[in-house]
């Protein structure tokens, strides 16, 4: 706890109502019966004051604890700057764990895979996410010496972790998020390739294939590669390496899943070889990462550097806002290494020797919005190269000027920059681009490199009130060219873009463009443009539309390698097997209720039926339906133990459709309203996706009642997964799916 009292002068910071939900809902401290009692102003002095203390324990620093503590929390409370989820939450508690990113090893014995197992957990539930490469894992069906017998191979190991994660809550508001990675050479590689095709087991895990550059080649020459056993190093069997990149493009074209990383060139910026080759990554891939280390992330907020013209003059960056910014970052990044508790000595260990920061950036698109530049054109391009180039060159200046103070990071001796004498250095590493959903939620800003989802969508507020909320750059351009009304932003919330809008002034639809309206290689030129000023990776999505096609995807692939992205994460709309009817203003309205009152029909005293057992992600589902005339006459539906929230959920189910049968509903009415129905955990039964429980119930009484009449659904509006928090739709982008209405992540 921070012994630097609160100064009486401390500005309240001004929040946004979504920060507001956010912030309560997960950052502000709670007592034990979960009421919160630390104010907005509280949290951020808490977060400031623990991490500027750090500066204590330097005698060569040029800052004085309670002064830095003030520029800290002016730096958050403008939101030109924020640090990681696990930073906010847990800074100046008892918990004291800072960082968001890990790397565990899993070795290839019983030993090691339960350790990380269990070291996993000890990390999620401080607040970090875990990666895992399972390539030095024997393959399946392998002798393992010791015992005589086979070994079961990488993908059972990945659902024990998988298992494990479902049963930690990270800090008590982060569900556990996981990264697994397999080298292509693994001979496993095709049954990991294609593991989230089957069951829905895996929805803990970000999924992606190691490429190397010999890989790569064979692509390229249509020509075999060999498969080698990691225990042994033998060469174990061949496949054609452009077979194997189609199939990655096709899993990628049906789901997004698994993504590809470049080994190679990741290690290739390995600052320390000499400690150790790099295998995997962070959950959201942008962190590549040793065994045992770990990595704290913050963001820039670009949208508070724009600097509007004066006198006639363009508007332009604010060059030395951003340097200021920069600089004190870096100084809050190092601080929180000295200040956070791992939860392993291993990784302090690591931790350390490399002191990695990762310095990044949110509100590129809200920038762009500013100077009126659109986010698909060279110009853009051209101006995220120079302006993450100053980002990198500031940080490594900063971390310089650390070094002078502080010391260089251990491993420099060791390091490419003692080598090539360009250090000394404070930290191995100072930038990355990290997903920045709930941070931007809490900025107010466009969320990373990414472009905006929607210019204006609706957010469901309390009393399920509808709140249509739109982006400040965008009105105010629109209130500008004498364009606004009310009804124009709802029109636009229920479609996100102005593309087709013709009657809007031709430069608004040119600068004002959203994730979907911009074509996939505008994508990757953005990401790639980042990539090439920045020491670890990039987070970004290539948004494609549902009728992008295979060979597309393909192309977007082989350019991330030609161009230097160190990975890619593609994300064609609506292409997840689990995605369900949306519930937002582009969902197909119910139809109205007839007048007058249905009649309830009486049950008697004695009724017979049948009880189905149905497996569903969220358990076994006993599904009676008891019959008169042979017709439904009452439904129960029982999963899980008495007095569950689920077993709840699907007695209230059960109620509602046996009150709709009795009040003489046909069976055709009820499949129409409960098929599709999704939920976090769809699983397949007999070749037959089972998507929720009244997903299951709609199954039932389809192929009982309507002898293979088959209900359509509207399929149009089948391309939206929803938030299991709020309800409303999700978006993908920063590798992750996450809700813009209350800043849900299944990624943590």
């Amino acid at each position: 706890m921070s012994t630097l009292k609160m100064p009486a002068s401390l500005p309240d910071p001004i929040i946004n109502e979504n920060a507001k939900i956010v912030l309560k809902r997960r950052y502000q401290r709670k007592d034990a019966d979960g009421i919160v009692y630390e104010s907005v102003k509280e949290l951020f002095w808490r977060v400031a004051s623990a991490i500027a203390e750090e500066e204590a324990k330097y005698d060569g620093s040029s800052y004085k604890p309670a002064k830095l503590a003030r520029e800290f929390y002016d730096l958050m409370t403008t939101y030109r700057f924020l640090p990681n989820s696990p930073t906010l939450m847990n800074a100046g508690t008892d918990i004291g764990q800072l960082a968001a990113c890990f790397v565990l090893p899993v070795a290839d014995d019983i030993e090691g895979i339960f350790d990380a197992v269990k070291h996993a957990a000890m990390i999620h539930k401080s607040g970090g996410g875990t990666g895992f490469s399972f390539s030095r894992l024997r393959a399946k069906d392998s002798v393992v010496g010791s015992t005589g017998g086979v070994a079961s191979g990488p993908l059972s190991f990945l659902k024990i972790f998988n298992c494990a994660t479902e049963q930690i809550k990270q800090g008590g508001t982060r569900r556990g998020a996981n990264m697994g990675i397999l080298r292509v050479d693994h001979p496993d590689v095709m049954d990991f390739i294609k593991a989230k095709e089957r069951d829905g087991e895996l929805n803990n895990f970000n999924l992606s294939i190691g490429l190397t550059e010999q890989f790569m080649r064979a692509v390229e020459k249509k020509e075999d590669y060999d498969l080698v056993a990691p225990n042994s190093g033998e060469v174990v069997g061949q496949l054609n390496a452009r077979e194997v990149f189609n199939i990655l493009v096709n899993k990628a074209w049906e789901s997004g899943d698994p993504g590809i990383v470049f080994l190679d060139r990741i290690n290739r910026d390995n600052p320390t070889p000499k400690l150790g080759e790099i295998e995997s990554t962070n959950p959201c891939g942008e962190q590549p990462l040793l065994p045992y280390e770990a990595c704290n992330l913050g963001s820039i907020n670009l949208g508070k550097c724009y600097l509007k013209g004066k006198n006639g003059h363009d508007s332009e960056i604010d060059w030395e806002e951003l340097k200021r910014i920069v600089h004190l970052s870096v100084r809050f990044l190092d601080n929180v290494i000295d200040a956070s508790v791992y939860p392993l000595d291993q990784i302090t260990e690591m931790v350390g020797k490399n002191r990695k920061i990762g310095l990044g950036v949110m509100g590129w698109a809200d920038l762009l919005y500013q100077l009126k530049i659109s986010y698909n054109s060279q110009t853009a391009v051209d101006l995220a190269e120079r302006v993450m180039k100053f980002v990198r060159d500031e940080s490594r200046s900063a971390s310089k000027l650390l070094a002078k103070e502080r010391g260089e990071f251990p491993a420099y001796p060791e390091s490419v920059f003692g080598e090539a004498n360009l250090g000394p250095y404070r930290n191995a590493t100072t930038t990355t681009i990290a997903p920045t959903g709930t941070l931007s939620i809490i900025a107010g800003c466009s969320s990373g490199v990414e472009p905006l989802f929607a210019l204006s969508f609706v957010r469901n507020v309390m009393d399920n009130d509808k709140l249509v909320e739109t982006n400040p750059f965008f009105e105010a351009a629109v209130k500008d060219a004498d364009a606004y009304s009310a009804k124009l932003m709802e029109e636009i919330a229920k479609v996100g873009t102005i593309k087709k809008m013709d009657h809007l002034p031709e430069e608004l639809r040119r600068v004002f463009v959203t994730a979907m309206d911009i074509e996939p290689i505008w994508h990757l030129k953005m990401q790639a443009a980042f990539q090439k000023f920045t020491d670890n990776a990039v987070s970004k999505t290539v948004n494609l539309p549902n009728s992008a096609t295979k060979e597309e995807i393909w192309d977007i692939y082989w350019k991330a390698y030609e161009f230097g992205c160190k990975g890619v994460t593609v994300y064609r709309d609506g292409s997840k097997i689990s995605q369900v009817l949306c519930t937002g203003d582009d969902k197909k309205k119910k139809e109205e209720a007839k007048e007058g009152a249905s009649v309830v029909k009486d049950r008697p005293d004695v009724i017979y039926g049948f009880t189905q057992k149905i497996d569903t992600g969220l358990g076994v589902l006993f599904l009676t339906v008891n019959e008169m005339n042979g017709k439904p006459f009452e439904v129960f539906a029982t999963i899980g133990k008495s007095g569950g929230s689920i077993t709840a959920k699907a007695e209230a189910i059960g109620r509602l459709v046996s009150l709709a049968l009795r009040s003489g509903v046909e069976v055709r009415e009820i499949v129409k309203q409960l098929k599709g129905i999704g939920g976090e955990n769809p699983k397949f039964m007999k070749k037959k996706l089972v998507k929720s429980i009244p997903d299951a119930i709609a199954f039932v009484f389809e192929s009982r009642y309507l002898q293979g009449d088959h209900v359509d659904v509207d399929v149009a509006s089948l391309n939206k997964e929803l938030c299991p928090e709020c309800g409303e739709p999700l978006v993908f982008e920063e590798g992750c799916h996450i809700c813009k209405s209350c800043a849900f992540t299944k990624c943590g």
